[in-house]
C-alpha cells in the first residue's frame, strides 16, 4: 500500500526532524512525506531543506493549518493518506498495522488507532489515548455519531489513516477559518461508513507547553481549553449537518445532544459564568440538556445513564468548590481510575471483540 504521510507544521523545528524520521521509517509499507510549512519563522525550513528529494516540502505563507492540510491533500497520490501533527511520533509498525487492517477492510473509511503520552522529549508518559476502560468505536456508526458523536473516542489528527477515496469527498476543507482539524478528522469521515479501531498504540504524543494537552498533564481545569472545545464543538456541528444531509442520512430534528459536550458547558459555566460563552445557558438548561443527552447515550448500561444524570444534577447544585472537584473528576479519568475498574463492565459495544 503507498501511503501520504502529510505533516503540516509552524515554528515546531526542534520537533519536526523526529517526526520526519518517524514516517520515513515505518516498514511494510511504501511511505510518501509531504511537508508542509506553514510560514515557519524558526528553523522548520532549514531542517526540511536538509531531507532533499527524501520528502516532497510545500512552503507557504501563514494561512492556518486548514490551509495547510489542503495544501498537503492536493499534493498526495497514494491509496491512503495519514496525517502527522509535527511534535508526534509515529511508533514504528503503526501504518503497517494500519494498512493490513483497511485491507482486512476495504469499506472501512477510517483506521483510527490508540496514542501514548510522551514527554517533550519524545519519551513515553505510560498514559494511554483512550484509556483502556473506553471503548473505541468500531464498524458502522454513522447513527450514534449523528446521535451523540462528541461521546465516541475518535483519535487526534496524527492517529488517522484514510483511504483516498474518502479524502477526496472531504477535501479540500471548505472553510479554512475552520478551528481544529482533529475536529473534522473526528466526525465527517465516519459519516461516509465503517471505521477500525486499533487497541495497538501506533504514535506518541507530545505534551510539551505549547499545545492542548497542557491540561491533561497537570490535572488542574483549564477553561481556556474547555470553551476551545465547546467552540470546537459549535463549528463543527454544521459541517456533520452539511455531510449527513448529502448523503441523505436520517439525523434528529432537534439538536445534537452529547454528555461530554453539555459536561464543557455545565463547567464552564459553573466555574465563570462571566465568561461562559454560550450566553442563553443557566444551571436548569443545562441540567435538561444534559439529562436528555445522558439518556440517548443507549450504548452504555442504564446504570451508567443514571450516573452520567446523576453528575449532571449535582454540578447543578452544589457549591462552587464541590463543582470544581467534580469537574476534575470528569475531564481527568486517572483522578478515579478505582471507579473506572468497576465502571467498565457497563459499557457496551464498543471495540469489544474487534481489532
Amino acid at each position: 500500500m503507498r501511503i501520504d504521510v502529510v505533516i503540516t507544521s509552524h515554528n515546531y523545528g526542534r520537533f519536526l526532524g523526529a517526526a520526519i524520521d518517524s514516517a520515513l521509517s515505518q516498514q511494510g509499507v511504501t511511505v510518501h512525506v509531504i511537508v508542509v510549512d506553514d510560514g515557519s519563522v524558526d528553523n522548520s525550513r532549514d531542517v526540511i531543506a536538509g531531507y532533499g528529494d527524501r520528502i516532497t516540502a510545500i512552503l507557504q505563507e501563514n494561512h492556518g493549518q486548514p490551509s495547510a492540510f489542503n495544501a498537503g491533500v492536493a499534493a498526495a497520490t497514494g491509496d491512503a493518506v495519514a496525517f502527522l501533527d509535527s511534535d508526534d511520533l509515529f511508533i514504528p509498525g503503526a501504518l503497517e498495522r494500519a494498512a493490513a487492517a483497511l485491507a482486512a477492510h476495504p469499506d472501512a473509511v477510517k483506521v483510527q488507532w490508540a496514542m501514548e503520552l510522551a514527554d517533550a522529549e519524545g519519551a513515553p508518559a505510560g498514559a494511554l489515548i483512550p484509556p483502556d476502560h473506553v471503548p473505541m468505536p468500531n464498524g458502522d456508526v454513522r447513527a450514534a455519531e449523528l446521535e451523540y458523536g462528541f461521546d465516541l473516542f475518535w483519535a487526534a489528527t496524527s492517529g488517522n489513516l484514510l483511504p483516498m477515496a474518502v479524502v477526496r469527498r472531504l477535501f479540500p476543507i471548505p472553510d479554512e477559518a475552520f478551528p481544529a482539524m482533529d475536529a473534522y478528522l473526528h466526525h465527517l469521515p465516519p459519516l461516509l461508513g465503517p471505521v477500525v479501531s486499533l487497541r495497538a498504540v501506533g504514535t506518541l504524543r507530545r505534551v510539551h507547553g505549547e499545545n492542548s494537552f497542557e491540561q491533561a498533564a497537570d490535572g488542574r481545569v483549564d477553561l481556556g481549553h474547555v470553551r476551545q472545545s465547546i467552540l470546537m464543538t459549535d463549528t463543527v456541528i454544521p459541517q456533520i449537518v452539511r455531510v449527513a444531509d448529502e448523503l441523505g442520512l436520517e439525523r434528529r430534528s432537534g439538536p445534537m445532544l452529547s454528555v461530554s459536550s453539555i459536561a464543557n458547558r455545565m463547567i464552564s459555566f459553573r466555574l465563570d459564568p462571566a465568561g461562559h460563552p454560550v450566553r442563553q445557558d443557566n444551571r436548569l438548561h443545562l441540567l435538561i440538556a444534559g439529562s436528555r443527552a445522558a439518556w440517548r447515550r443507549r450504548d452504555v448500561h442504564p446504570l451508567m445513564r443514571s450516573l452520567f444524570g446523576g453528575w449532571f444534577l449535582a454540578m447543578a447544585i452544589v457549591p462552587r468548590p464541590a463543582a470544581r472537584r467534580l469537574a476534575q473528576w470528569f475531564l481527568f479519568p486517572e483522578q478515579r481510575r478505582g471507579l473506572n475498574r468497576l465502571l467498565a463492565p457497563l459499557h457496551r459495544g464498543g471495540d469489544r471483540g474487534r481489532p
